[in-house]
């Protein structure tokens, strides 16, 4: 299979002689864009809201923090541990925030999503839920992962809420696990998957009748 570079790196994670293969993912209203250097005005633009770096392990003030921001998550691709996006809104034509897939581990065959964050515009929207959705709709169906990992601070009521609405599982506390604070750990298994999607496609029905 050919391999599409940016930035310079190649767009596949190859451990031993498997490999997982990522690319963008589209959904209504979403699409997520392999992220790169060039988005970091963009997103930088919608980053200068305050309170979205509230509950979040850092905090985003400048053009320089966000570039490094961008390349260390290029950094963590190049490493083959991470898979980061940047998130365009298509209903309102812009970049609205950032995710990836992290800790990336094709030995035990599960990852983790995470690293999320969105301009306020967007919150209590479809937004998320579809994001959510695609990664989750590849994850376990393209790349047939057998788990999936969400982790959050156990301060951040908002994010705890959406990952359960999600239908992940709370397993328990990573006590100062990142950035010196406390996370709970939530994970989503092949097993559940076929019911969490009916879930999930439930709620993203009920989403376009109401938008």
């Amino acid at each position: 299979m050919n391999t599409r570079t940016l930035y310079g790196i190649p767009q596949r994670i190859k451990v031993g002689m498997i490999m997982f293969s990522f690319t963008s993912l589209e959904g209504r209203r979403v699409k997520l864009v392999p992220l790169e250097l060039e988005h970091v005005r963009s997103l930088f633009e919608v980053a200068q809201e305050p309170e979205i770096w509230k509950q979040y392990p850092i905090t985003i003030e400048s053009h320089d923090q966000m570039q490094n921001f961008v390349m260390k998550a290029l950094e963590g691709l190049d490493r083959k541990e991470q898979y980061p996006f940047a998130v365009y809104d298509k209903e309102l034509n812009k970049f609205i925030g950032s995710t990836r897939y992290l800790r990336i581990s094709e030995a035990n065959n599960n990852l983790n999503i995470g690293s999320t964050w969105y301009n306020p515009i967007v919150w209590r929207t479809v937004v998320n839920t579809e994001t959510k959705y695609l990664m989750l709709v590849y994850a376990f169906e393209t790349l047939n992962v057998n788990r999936v990992e969400i982790i959050t601070t156990t301060e951040n009521y908002q994010s705890q809420k959406a990952i359960e609405r999600l239908g992940a599982i709370k397993e328990g506390i990573l006590r100062k696990k990142y950035h010196n604070l406390d996370y709970i750990i939530y994970s989503i298994i092949n097993d559940e998957w076929k019911e969490v999607k009916k879930r999930l496609e439930g709620k993203l029905e009920d989403a376009w009748y109401v938008i």
